[in-house]
């Protein structure tokens, strides 16, 4: 790769980026180069070439040299809030240069009276396309530290150049993440490969970053996180683990070790129910066709209708049963007693909740030391399956460690079954489903506050929450409100907050001048119109941080607007572009909602933010 060698644009004291006080450039983050300390108010061009970026401001300059290098000239730091005073440019975006042209005057006493730092960065933005970048003054010169370790990186992607892309990329991450005996265990999700790591120190998570494919790269969950893209992290996950013991089923105990009590609560809710999930979407669709095609005047069959019916309720009616089965998977029971279980909270013995909460019948009572309790079905509750099913679970365990195999398969699902269906009926169930009404109760009046405010503060939180990866915590929410309501208003609101982490994103790859950073950019963008937001966030916004709070605005009043319109959707677990499908029968409002969503969050950060910041 060719060096580069920069005659400094500014007279004046040169000193390493390192003294910058900004860790943006101190960091290495905005390109490297060197400063100039105690400039004399000048700045010439350091190469002929083009002028290709030069802010209203006049506080900033950028060229790029014939060989190809985007040179940042930045003088001060902070000194966008000077909106241009104290500066005079001599030049004009587009305009081609002489090397030792004057480009701009600033007055750097001026401009350290109004209380800026004048130091300078003189950067490469672009260095990882060049080895060692050099920049002289006054017979001093100083090469970028880290261009040892870009000419290193640049080495190690030319070493697999040849291989296909997904293997490339997998050999790369195996490296930096510090040798593969650096991992305990890895997986994936819809996007990201997830790490368990044994020694964070050792991972290069710069030279993870620069990887040519990688999106970006978090802790999050006791993981490590690295983003590749839908599609893309399947192929890069089956190369990365080639060879290995690991199968991609997460070593929960292991992250669970590693994770604060709220998180270790929104993993299990995750795990519990985003297997169940997928029938609730489909459920979801169905409601909405049908409502749709009702609402354009469509007339059904008593039939035909009944038939939908079956579509609609059933997982609904029955969702004990899909809770307490996945609970105990998830918890290391047996399924099918799980599965039992909830169908037995169900039975068509007991008095249907719903038919006894419209008053139609009366719960069986039945006296147990002195007291009656009314006995229930819990068609539609979801607090009682999941307590019973890890009860139910754990009873099994125990009941494993003592009976002797030879009638370990009769005894232990029998008395599994026995003791957590009497426990259940009439202890676990009455307890936890006054509970869950309560908690449902509190939910539901917080989301119909006046005036959207319910919504307008979820919508500009839970993006926040999504952050600190406990927002699983809300899918029994969500299957709450839709078994008790037939609709989801939490999924209405939340779509706008998503959609608005997109529009923010989209907006900095707009503004952006680098090329190949724009592409990045607009390709971690995408998937938030899909409904996932991570590339979204950990590349782009968040790093940023003005563009995530731009978003979370955007956020906010998405969601304020859902609620004060009562939209809600038939179903939950997608949202933007998928989503629509719930929404058939109110498409506007939801179409409305996105596009607030979308449209603040993209204006505020493409009118006030900039990227160099």
């Amino acid at each position: 790769m060719k060096d580069i060698r920069l005659d400094s644009p500014l007279n004046g004291q040169l000193v390493e980026l390192k003294e910058v006080k900004d860790p943006a450039f101190a960091g290495g983050a905005m390109g490297l180069g060197a400063a100039i300390k105690n400039p004399d108010g000048k700045v010439y061009a350091p190469v002929d070439g083009e002028i290709t970026v030069l802010f209203e401001t006049k506080h900033a300059i950028g060229i790029r040299s014939a060989e190809g290098a985007e040179i940042l000239i930045h003088v001060g730091l902070d000194t966008v809030k000077l909106n241009g005073e104290h500066f005079e440019a001599k030049v004009a975006q587009g305009d081609m240069v002489k090397k030792g042209q004057l480009l701009l005057e600033f007055d750097e006493a001026a401009i350290k009276a109004a209380g800026y730092d004048t130091t300078t960065p003189v950067l490469v933005t672009n260095a990882a396309e060049f080895g060692k970048i050099t920049v002289a003054l006054d017979g001093k010169e100083i090469t970028s530290a880290a261009a040892a370790d870009d000419e290193a990186a640049a080495t190690d992607a030319n070493e697999y150049a040849d291989l296909p892309k997904e293997v490339r990329v997998a050999k790369l991450i195996a490296k930096y993440v510090g040798g593969m005996e650096n991992v305990r265990n890895a997986e994936h999700c819809a996007t990201r490969l997830r790490l368990i790591i044994n020694d964070k120190s050792k991972i290069d998570e710069k030279a993870i970053e620069n990887i040519d494919g990688v999106k970006g790269q978090f802790f999050a969950a006791a993981q490590y996180q690295i983003i590749l893209g839908t599609g893309f992290v399947d192929k890069v996950f089956a190369e990365f683990v080639k060879g290995t013991t690991f199968s991609g089923v997460s070593n929960k105990e292991e992250a669970y070790a590693q994770m604060t009590p709220i998180q270790k609560i929104s993993r299990t809710f995750g795990d519990v129910f985003v297997p169940i999930i997928p029938v609730l979407v489909a459920t979801g669709l169905f409601m909405g066709l049908r409502g749709a095609a009702q609402s354009l005047g469509v007339q059904f069959s008593p039939n035909v209708l009944l038939l939908s019916q079956i579509l609609t309720d059933t997982a609904f009616i029955f969702l004990p049963a899909l809770v307490c089965w996945s609970t105990m998977k998830r918890f290391g029971g047996t399924p099918v007693i799980g599965l039992v279980l909830g169908l037995m909270l169900v039975g068509p013995q007991l008095p249907n909740a719903w038919a006894v909460a419209g008053g139609d019948v009366k719960p069986i009572p039945m006296d147990i030391f002195g007291m009656t309790i009314g006995i229930v079905g819990y068609q539609g509750s979801v607090l009682p399956a999941l307590v019973l099913g890890i009860f139910a679970a754990k009873l099994q365990k125990a009941l494993k460690s003592f009976v002797p195999d030879i009638i370990d398969l009769i005894v232990t699902p029998f008395l599994t079954l026995l003791v957590s269906m009497i426990l259940g009926i009439l202890v676990v169930g009455p307890i936890m489903h006054s509970l869950e009404t309560s908690i449902f109760g509190a939910v539901s009046a917080f989301l119909q506050m006046p005036m959207g405010i319910g919504g307008f503060i979820v919508g500009g939180l839970q993006q926040v929450i999504v952050v600190f990866g406990v927002h699983h915590v809300f899918n029994a929410l969500e299957v709450q409100l839709l078994a008790t309501t037939g609709v989801d208003p939490f999924n209405a609101i939340i779509t706008g907050a998503i959609v608005a982490q997109g529009g923010a994103a989209v907006a900095v790859a707009l503004k952006t001048q680098d090329k190949k950073k724009r592409a990045l950019y607009i390709s971690s963008a995408v998937p938030a119109f899909l409904g996932i937001t991570e590339p979204a966030i950990f590349g782009i916004n968040l790093r940023f941080m003005k563009p995530f709070l731009y978003a979370l605005v955007g956020g906010a009043f998405a969601g304020g607007v859902a609620s004060f319109m009562h939209l809600a959707g038939t179903g939950m677990g997608i949202t933007v572009l998928p989503g629509t499908l719930l929404y058939l029968d109110h498409l506007l409002e939801y179409i409305i909602v996105n596009a607030i969503g979308f449209g603040i969050a993209f204006g505020l950060t493409f009118t006030l933010f900039t990227p160099e910041e």
